[in-house]
Formats: C-alpha cells, structure tokens, sequence
C-alpha cells in the first residue's frame, strides 16, 4: 500500500454532504485506503438554510487534513500526490457571483423551499417538473423578488462545482449534478436548449444583465477531463503544503451521481435509495414518464441516461434527534452509551415492533417536503389513545416515515408508471446498522434489496470511483462495464427479500401517513 500511495496510483473523492464533509482515498481497484471526516450542520439564517463561506473553505480544509494525517497514521506516508480526484455535494441550491467570483448572496442550500412562485412558473412553461430546490428555481425566484444582486450575477453554480473552481479554476460541472441545476437533453448531453430559449425569452423583460448559458457552468460528462489541481487549489486544500499540483481532477458531481455510482446502479433498470440527513430514491429508466409528475424529479446519471427521481428533504434528522435524547436518558441514570451501540440497539430492538407501528406515526419534517406540499416543517409524533406505544414501534415508525415521503414518489413510479427495477441497492446511514434498514426499504419498494459491504462510505467513495474511471480507457469502457468489471464484481454485499407482514405493514403505515398530513400541515400554519 505504501508505495501504492507513494506513486499517487490512488483516486480521492471529497463529498460536501449535509451534516459531514467526507474525504476518501481509493486504490485503483476501488479498496478504501483512508477517511477522513469534517462534520458540519447547516445554519437557518433570515429564514435561509445556508453554510458561510468561512464554514465551506474550513469544511473542505479539515476533511483533507483528516485523511492526510490517517494516511500518515496508518500508512507512514506523507500524501504528496494523487492519481485523480473529484468533488462532489449536496445537489441543487444557489450560489451566484459576481465577474471576479465575489459571492453576491448567502448560500441557499436544497433546503430552502422559498422558490414556490418560479418552480410552478417554470414547470408550466417547460411542461418539465421544475422542483423547489433546483438552481434554476432559485435564479427566477430571485428575479421576481427583484432581488438587488441579481443586476451583478456573473456566475450561478452549485457547491460541488464552486468547489471544484476553487482547486482547478474551471466552471465546469458533470452532467448529474448539471441536471439538478436545469433541464438536461440526454442526446445531446447539455442543458436543454428549447427550454433555455424559453427561459430566455421569459425574463427578457426583467431587465437582467445576462442569458441563461453565460451564468452557469459548463455540462461534462464522467471520464472526460475537468482541469488539474492548480498551485493555488493545492494550497488552499492543503494548507502543510504538500500536496503538490497537477491532479487531473474529474467533473464534480452531485450527491445523486455519487450515490448511483457508489452503488453500481448506473445501467437501466437498476435503482438505488440514499437514505441520510435526506433520502431520495433513483431509477434509471427504460423510457420517459407518461406525463409530468410534480414529485418525481427527472435527473441524470453521470453519463446522462435519464433517471427519476424520489427525493425527500428529510431523512433521518429527527430520528438522529430521538436517538440523542435517549443518550442523555441513559446518561442520567449512570450508563455511559456508545452511540454506535445506541444506533444498533434502537434499530435492531424495532424488528420486535408491529408490522404497522401499532398506531404510532410520526414527521420527521425539519424543513419543507417538496413531495407532500411543504413549504415548512415541523417534527411530529401522533398516536391514537388506543396505540401501542411502545419503545420498538416508536423507532419502527421513525424508521418507516424516515422512507415515507420517498415510498410516495416510487409508488408513482412502480404503480403508476410500471416501471421495472431489476436491482435496487440501499446505502447511506440508515443501512449501518445490518438487516434493519434493509428490511423495511425491501418492504417499502416491494423487492429485493442489497446493500454492499461498503454501504457507509456511500457518495464519497462513488466520487473517487468517477475520479478513478477517468483514468480508464472510457472510450471504449462505459462506466456501468467499468463498476461491473473493475470494481463490484468482487465486492461483497448482503440481499434481503420482503417478508410479506412487512410489506402489508408498511402499506397500512402509509395510509396513516398519508392522512395525518393534514396535522403535519396544521402544525405548520399554527406552530
């Protein structure tokens, strides 16, 4: 390994995730060689959902000086050069900036659902579901508001790639995470042009200073080269100075790509659930939705074949809360819990629950639920008087709604739409802890699910794969051949079929979900 690390045969993926920033290093058969980790939580700051641009730069910063000093623990090496490397992050939000890369407003993370009026505005005009959070809701939203910045907009992206500008100085993006920012033509492999005359003819009368194409990044795709690590990028990681310059970075790529590609889910048919601080499901699909879907997203992998998309604001959030304060509960009474062994204990003791949660329901909603139609959120336990309230259904249930506004999506796709998923794979926080968050996701999908070994390093490990495939012969390797070859085929990873009571179960548990919306959207007009 150490002169694997020497010689830079490695690929480093640095993923911008919404509680941690994660730096993996791979070797180039895809083994994991160290982590490193920053943890971080975003910040409601005048009613918006943001991270500083101090926390960004400091994020990135810590989580490679991490991995450089595992590397140097484990390894005895200085890490002085790397194969190739890439960035990724959370998808959508809104970063603009001026013509000498001043940022013009705060950071508007995908948290943010104060873009209402321009993503119905748009979805009517393109007849393209046009989702709160993506970039280009973001961009009309602040040209109606009239907001004052918007007269020195130079450049719009995404936090991958203005991450990815600060190592390399290139405005550029991959295509997934270019297909969050706007619509994407996946024959020609960029932004879809009748939709951005459209958008240009829209806000000719807004008297702004640009045309769509001038503001945002350039579209890649994965294995093409996006620039090298520069001496001022290899600085501003690196602050011990040893990292040296001319790492052939890859096209940065949201969380989305990552996942599929950490997941080996980027050929047809095959899906994947990231289940985290957000959880969204992706199908890559045989042909186009039958008609527009305002909760299916319709996005790309990261060689642009089409893929719909189920994507919750809240994932795990208040789950991760309760498991907290039954933390502090232990403390008081003199037991010093490990969190792993909480996580663990809790999860797996909620297998002994009923099937339905036995009355118990809960929203996890800490932000607003594009797919139920929430502007805001509002965490939520509700019971019947009746229900059986009990430790296991109270964590079954925060289990379940935890995936719930993601079932809603994927039951349009399966039920309504018919579509066929051959494999879907889990990976994310939720499936740590083994069997558990496998089980109620094969009972929520309906089939079959199988997590992989490597199931907890999820996008950041997916980030390095794309960086590693670059140096690859993609012109005649697909990234779906390259991952089936190279990289999973001897990876191994656990199926879990759904048990029926399960499935029934859960079914039962979405009807409850379903009608107590109407409390959870109570609780936000009056709480």
């Amino acid at each position: 390994m150490n002169e694997i690390i020497k010689n830079g045969k490695t690929a480093l993926g640095i993923e911008l995730g919404s509680t941690r920033i994660k730096a993996v290093l791979i070797d180039l058969e895809g083994n994991v060689l160290a982590v490193g980790f920053h943890d971080w939580e975003n910040s409601l700051v005048d009613g918006v959902w943001t991270y500083s641009q101090d926390e960004i730069f400091k994020g990135v910063k810590n989580a490679y000086a991490d991995l450089k000093k595992k590397v140097a623990d484990q390894y005895g090496e200085t890490l002085t050069t790397i194969g190739a490397m890439g960035i990724s992050a959370m998808m959508h939000g809104y970063l603009a900036f001026d013509k000498d890369m001043n940022l013009l407003a705060p950071f508007q993370t995908w948290r943010n659902s104060n873009t209402g009026a321009a993503a119905d505005k748009l979805t009517e005009l393109f007849d393209f579901n046009i989702p709160l959070r993506w970039t280009i809701s973001h961009i009309y939203q602040r040209i109606l508001d009239k907001a004052e910045h918007v007269k020195n907009i130079a450049y719009v992206t995404t936090l991958d790639s203005y991450v990815h500008y600060l190592l390399t100085g290139e405005k550029v993006t991959g295509i997934g995470d270019a297909s969050g920012i706007f619509p994407i033509d996946s024959e020609k492999m960029d932004y879809d042009q009748v939709m951005v005359d459209k958008f240009d003819e829209l806000i000719a009368g807004e008297n702004v200073p640009f045309k769509l194409r001038d503001i945002l990044p350039k579209v890649l795709l994965a294995g093409q080269k996006a620039g090298i690590l520069t001496a001022a990028g290899a600085a501003f990681l690196d602050e011990g100075g040893d990292l040296k310059e001319g790492v052939p970075v890859c096209p940065p790529e949201g969380d989305a790509g990552t996942g599929m590609t950490a997941t080996n889910s980027v050929g047809v048919r095959t899906g994947n659930v990231s289940a985290g601080t957000s959880t969204f499901a992706m199908l890559v699909m045989e042909k186009k939705l039958s008609k527009v879907y305002r909760e299916i997203d319709m996005v790309t992998t990261p060689t642009g074949y089409p893929v719909a998309m189920a994507h919750a604001n809240n994932g795990t959030s208040d789950l991760n809360a309760w498991v907290s304060l039954f933390g502090e509960f232990a403390k008081l009474m003199g037991f010093e819990a490990d969190p792993g062994d909480l996580y663990s204990k809790l999860y797996t003791n909620s297998l002994e629950g009923d099937a339905d949660c036995g009355g118990v329901l809960s929203y996890g909603y800490f932000s607003g639920e594009g797919i139920t139609n929430m502007t805001e959120g509002r965490p939520v336990v509700i019971r019947q008087p009746d229900a059986k309230f009990t430790l296991a259904n109270f964590m079954r249930s925060h289990l379940y709604t935890s995936l719930g506004a993601v079932k809603m999506g994927l039951d349009i796709l399966f039920k309504q739409e018919g579509a066929k998923c051959d494999r879907m794979m889990g990976h994310g926080g939720f499936f740590k802890t083994p069997v558990v968050g496998q089980r109620y996701l094969a009972a929520a999908v309906n089939a079959p699910v199988t997590v992989m070994e490597t199931a907890g390093e999820g996008g950041p490990g997916g980030m390095a794969l794309l960086a590693a495939y670059m140096l690859e012969d993609t012109a005649n390797e697909t990234l779906d051949e390259y991952l089936d070859k190279k990289i999973f085929a001897s990876l191994k990873g656990s199926v879990i079929e759904p048990v029926a009571s399960d499935v029934e179960g859960f079914e039962k548990f979405m009807e409850g979900y379903r009608a107590g919306l109407a409390v959870e959207r109570a609780a936000v007009e009056n709480l």
